[in-house]
């Protein structure tokens, strides 16, 4: 009992459920071998999947690394470590599978990720999750961080590593495709976040400035955030095809009833409560007293609006970029139902063609693209509100 007790009081209960998910992605297949694109295959574990006792060391490895995980006082930059290891554990043995059951030449065998590749790597991003969480990095640790994993990323693939997985040979069929769908895809999220700022950030100021507009404005932007994605994009096809055939030269301007101005507008109007909200509750926030210290130095309304009320107000407004930026990269996958673009293209074809494999083409990168763009504008965020905090006693 003596020695039992302790060891239970340093169970960590974080660590317990990332070693229960990775037990259960060890445990599940890693890979599906599947003889074309389509169908769903045979599923491989880990020690199944690679040859030789390759599969039984590498397993022995992450249960390792989960078992170090359930005690709570190892080092949370230990536990850092280990999580990172544990994810490139993964990758490696998902490479490596791929590699060793793929043929060299031509075939149309594919190699997919299964369930327990997912959990393993789910089991080690909350393990790295939590370390970080806990150890509360600064501005550019966390900035260095990010960078170097999308470094360490862009490092494997273009390593070739991976190059035998069915979602990298759908890659390599569509190079060109994916190019033009990356750029589609960052018109739309950047294009309708532009469009919401132009329009939204002086609607703001309007209604923090004139009251009786505020609760009509806010109503509406409020019901036409309650509309169903994809009912508001299929609402944009026949207004916006009427105005193309009965408004003169509103075709030649690119207005249509499907392709990218539909979405384009469909993701603006989507972006537009954020903006307008963020921008008057960052306004209301700004202290009557320094608005007041403003007008007794001479400044004029509008001299305090731009030059004291917007600066203070900045952090606020830009929470709602981050909103709406990562709002718009996930709900840009739709467009590619109207014609839009993007890489939702890749995602409905590989519905309608059942290839999960091109539907992770078109997802991956939409998830990879909010996460980075999300975390990326949180550190922009914190570096504008360092001098406010600093200025704090």
């Amino acid at each position: 009992m003596r020695f039992a007790l302790p060891a239970l009081s340093a169970l960590s209960p974080p660590g317990l459920l990332v070693a229960l998910t990775g037990a259960v992605g060890l445990w599940l297949p890693l890979v599906q071998l599947k003889p074309n694109r389509i169908v769903a295959g045979q599923g491989l574990d880990l020690m199944a999947a690679l040859p030789g006792p390759m599969g039984w060391a590498i397993a022995l490895a992450m249960a390792a690394i989960l078992g170090l995980g359930l005690d709570a006082r190892r080092g949370l930059g230990l536990r850092l470590g280990l999580a990172a290891l544990g994810l490139g554990l993964s990758l490696f043995a998902l490479g490596l599978a791929a590699r060793g059951l793929m043929p060299a030449g031509k075939s149309m065998a594919r190699v997919s990720p299964a369930a327990g590749f997912w959990l393993l790597g789910l089991a080690f991003a909350l393990m790295a999750t939590d370390a970080l969480a806990r150890l509360r990095p600064g501005l550019k640790a966390r900035a260095a961080l990010l960078a170097g994993t999308v470094a360490a990323l862009s490092g494997l693939l273009a390593s070739g590593w991976l190059d035998r997985l069915s979602v990298m040979i759908e890659y390599a069929a569509r190079a060109e495709m994916f190019a033009r769908a990356l750029w589609q895809h960052l018109v739309l999220a950047f294009g309708s976040l532009g469009l919401a700022f132009a329009i939204g950030l002086p609607l703001g100021i309007a209604i923090f400035m004139a009251r009786p507009l505020r609760k009509p404005v806010l109503t509406l932007l409020n019901l036409l955030q309650t509309i169903p994605s994809l009912a508001l994009f299929g609402i944009m096809i026949p207004i916006f095809g009427w105005i193309a055939l009965h408004v003169p030269g509103a075709a030649e301007l690119g207005v249509a009833g499907i392709g990218p101005f539909p979405a384009l507008m469909a993701l603006f109007l989507y972006a537009l409560l954020p903006v307008v909200s963020n921008t008057w509750v960052g306004l209301s926030s700004v202290s009557p007293a320094v608005r007041d210290a403003a007008l007794g130095l001479g400044m004029t309304p509008a001299q305090v609006l731009r030059q004291v009320e917007l600066p203070l107000a900045l952090p606020v407004v830009l929470a709602a970029v981050r909103i709406v930026l990562v709002q718009n990269i996930g709900m840009a996958v739709i467009a590619g139902l109207i014609g839009g673009g993007g890489f939702g293209s890749f995602v409905f074809q590989g519905l309608n063609q059942t290839a999960m494999d091109l539907i992770l083409l078109g997802a991956l990168p939409t998830i990879f693209l909010a996460l980075v763009a999300g975390i990326g504008l949180d550190l922009v965020i914190e570096t504008l509100s360092r001098p406010k905090d600093r200025s704090a006693p």
